[in-house]
Protein backbone atom coordinates (compact mmCIF):
# COMPACT_ATOMS: atom_id res chain seq x y z
CA UNK A 1 0.00 0.00 0.00
CA UNK A 2 1.23 3.25 -1.03
CA UNK A 3 0.59 6.41 2.01
CA UNK A 4 -0.24 9.57 1.31
CA UNK A 5 2.43 11.91 3.30
CA UNK A 6 0.06 13.74 5.35
CA UNK A 7 -3.18 11.18 6.84
CA UNK A 8 -5.11 12.88 9.24
CA UNK A 9 -6.51 10.54 11.87
CA UNK A 10 -9.58 11.03 13.25
CA UNK A 11 -10.87 10.58 16.92
CA UNK A 12 -14.37 9.53 16.56
CA UNK A 13 -16.87 8.48 19.67
CA UNK A 14 -18.21 5.20 17.57
CA UNK A 15 -16.00 3.37 14.84
CA UNK A 16 -19.50 1.57 13.54
CA UNK A 17 -21.45 5.07 12.76
CA UNK A 18 -18.10 6.59 11.48
CA UNK A 19 -17.24 3.73 9.00
CA UNK A 20 -21.15 3.40 7.98
CA UNK A 21 -20.98 7.43 7.49
CA UNK A 22 -17.63 7.05 5.19
CA UNK A 23 -18.53 3.71 4.06
CA UNK A 24 -22.10 3.47 3.44
CA UNK A 25 -23.11 7.11 2.57
CA UNK A 26 -19.95 8.78 1.25
CA UNK A 27 -18.41 6.19 -0.82
CA UNK A 28 -14.97 5.60 1.28
CA UNK A 29 -13.93 2.20 0.53
CA UNK A 30 -11.72 0.36 3.65
CA UNK A 31 -7.99 0.02 2.97
CA UNK A 32 -7.85 -2.35 6.41
CA UNK A 33 -8.94 -2.12 9.78
CA UNK A 34 -7.87 -3.54 12.78
CA UNK A 35 -11.48 -4.06 14.93
CA UNK A 36 -9.85 -5.08 17.96
CA UNK A 37 -8.65 -1.62 18.20
CA UNK A 38 -11.62 0.15 16.40
CA UNK A 39 -9.42 1.63 14.05
CA UNK A 40 -10.22 1.86 10.39
CA UNK A 41 -7.81 3.31 7.52
CA UNK A 42 -10.27 4.49 4.55
CA UNK A 43 -9.78 6.18 0.90
CA UNK A 44 -11.60 7.83 -1.40
CA UNK A 45 -10.63 8.99 -4.90
CA UNK A 46 -7.07 9.51 -3.29
CA UNK A 47 -8.00 10.59 0.20
CA UNK A 48 -6.79 8.67 2.79
CA UNK A 49 -8.03 8.67 6.45
CA UNK A 50 -7.99 7.06 9.58
CA UNK A 51 -10.75 6.71 11.80
CA UNK A 52 -9.68 5.65 15.93
CA UNK A 53 -12.42 5.26 18.56
CA UNK A 54 -9.42 6.65 21.13
CA UNK A 55 -11.94 9.63 21.89
CA UNK A 56 -9.64 11.34 25.01
CA UNK A 57 -7.07 8.18 24.68
CA UNK A 58 -3.49 8.42 24.88
CA UNK A 59 -3.02 10.53 22.46
CA UNK A 60 -5.63 13.43 22.84
CA UNK A 61 -4.24 16.47 23.85
CA UNK A 62 -7.10 17.76 25.54
CA UNK A 63 -10.62 16.82 26.22
CA UNK A 64 -12.53 15.88 23.21
CA UNK A 65 -16.29 16.71 23.02
CA UNK A 66 -18.90 17.73 20.20
CA UNK A 67 -18.16 18.96 17.84
CA UNK A 68 -15.01 17.62 17.05
CA UNK A 69 -12.76 19.00 15.13
CA UNK A 70 -13.12 22.51 15.99
CA UNK A 71 -11.69 25.62 13.66
CA UNK A 72 -10.45 23.12 10.75
CA UNK A 73 -12.47 21.89 7.47
CA UNK A 74 -11.15 18.69 5.80
CA UNK A 75 -11.11 19.54 1.58
CA UNK A 76 -11.73 16.79 -0.06
CA UNK A 77 -10.85 16.91 -4.14
CA UNK A 78 -13.38 14.71 -5.69
CA UNK A 79 -13.74 13.76 -9.26
CA UNK A 80 -18.40 14.19 -8.72
CA UNK A 81 -19.43 16.39 -6.28
CA UNK A 82 -22.99 15.85 -7.78
CA UNK A 83 -22.42 11.76 -6.87
CA UNK A 84 -21.81 12.95 -3.11
CA UNK A 85 -24.10 15.26 -2.66
CA UNK A 86 -26.91 12.39 -4.36
CA UNK A 87 -25.39 9.85 -1.59
CA UNK A 88 -26.37 12.90 1.29
CA UNK A 89 -29.91 13.48 0.05
CA UNK A 90 -30.53 9.65 0.14
CA UNK A 91 -29.72 9.43 3.17
CA UNK A 92 -31.25 12.34 4.57
CA UNK A 93 -28.23 14.04 6.03
CA UNK A 94 -28.34 17.48 6.55
CA UNK A 95 -25.88 19.82 4.63
CA UNK A 96 -24.27 21.53 6.48
CA UNK A 97 -23.88 24.46 3.86
CA UNK A 98 -26.04 23.75 0.63
CA UNK A 99 -24.50 23.00 -2.37
CA UNK A 100 -22.89 25.81 -4.08
CA UNK A 101 -19.87 27.32 -6.31
CA UNK A 102 -16.75 29.26 -5.39
CA UNK A 103 -14.22 30.99 -7.43
CA UNK A 104 -10.27 30.91 -6.13
CA UNK A 105 -7.73 32.53 -7.62
CA UNK A 106 -4.89 29.91 -7.94
CA UNK A 107 -1.73 32.49 -8.89
CA UNK A 108 -2.86 34.55 -11.87
CA UNK A 109 -5.54 31.59 -13.15
CA UNK A 110 -9.50 31.78 -11.22
CA UNK A 111 -10.51 28.34 -10.98
CA UNK A 112 -14.31 27.26 -9.75
CA UNK A 113 -15.78 24.46 -7.79
CA UNK A 114 -18.52 22.98 -7.24
CA UNK A 115 -18.47 22.61 -3.27
CA UNK A 116 -20.73 21.28 -0.25
CA UNK A 117 -20.49 21.20 3.16
CA UNK A 118 -21.40 18.34 5.94
CA UNK A 119 -20.68 17.80 9.22
CA UNK A 120 -19.89 13.63 10.05
CA UNK A 121 -21.46 12.09 13.01
CA UNK A 122 -18.63 13.80 15.16
CA UNK A 123 -19.18 17.14 14.20
CA UNK A 124 -16.20 17.24 11.58
CA UNK A 125 -16.56 19.66 9.24
CA UNK A 126 -16.16 17.65 5.58
CA UNK A 127 -16.18 20.08 2.23
CA UNK A 128 -16.28 18.12 -0.96
CA UNK A 129 -15.10 19.86 -4.05
CA UNK A 130 -15.27 19.63 -8.12
CA UNK A 131 -13.36 21.45 -10.38
CA UNK A 132 -15.64 22.59 -12.65
CA UNK A 133 -14.03 22.35 -16.33
CA UNK A 134 -13.64 26.24 -18.50
CA UNK A 135 -16.34 26.00 -21.48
Amino acid sequence: MIFNKMVPELSVSNINISKKFYIDTLGFKVEYEREEDKFAFISLDGVQLMLDEGVNGSWSTGITEYPFGRGINFQFFVGDVKNVILNLSNNNIKFFKEPFVSEYRIDSEMQVFEEILVQDPDGYLLRFSELQQKD
